[in-house]
């Protein structure tokens, strides 16, 4: 429950959902490399300077996905050197890839009108509105479905 607190703290702050932005507002540098096509992105900690690199190959929707994740790095895990986020990441067993995870879906899939508008839609459903991997969906909602 507390990484969804620290969700909820973020966009009251910056008044914003977009990864990018709170990034842009914590001053973390988010940069764009052309990455092994296994490798969405990762997140560096270097004399108290914070990056996020994300592959540049990648779409606008999981550009955005990486940046929720290793935005989940930086602010849950600022020391941390996190190795990279490979395709299969939403898997993860790793508790620090997990909660970046988790971090992803609270910010990523708003809580606004949960029961009622989800009420009769699917996991599916949901994560097609958002346009998140219906994994993130399961995390943000665990038990519910």
């Amino acid at each position: 429950m507390w990484i969804r607190e620290k969700v909820v703290k973020l966009k009251q702050i910056f008044r914003t959902d977009c990864p990018f932005e709170i990034a842009e507002q914590l001053k973390i540098h988010v940069l764009f490399h052309n990455l092994h096509e296994e490798i969405r992105g990762y997140y560096k900690y270097d004399r108290r300077n914070q990056y996020i690199v994300i592959n540049e190959n990648l779409n606008d929707q999981l550009k955005l996905l990486v940046c929720a994740h290793e935005l989940g790095h930086a602010s849950l895990h600022p020391r941390l050197n996190t190795p990279f986020m490979r395709q299969n990441t939403l898997f993860s067993v790793d508790k620090i890839e997990r909660e970046a995870n988790r971090f992803a879906a609270e910010l990523l899939i708003p809580d606004e009108n949960l029961f009622e508008s989800y009420n009769q839609m699917t996991i599916y459903d949901i994560a097609s509105i958002h346009q998140v991997p219906v994994e993130l969906v399961k995390l943000k909602y665990k038990g519910l479905f």
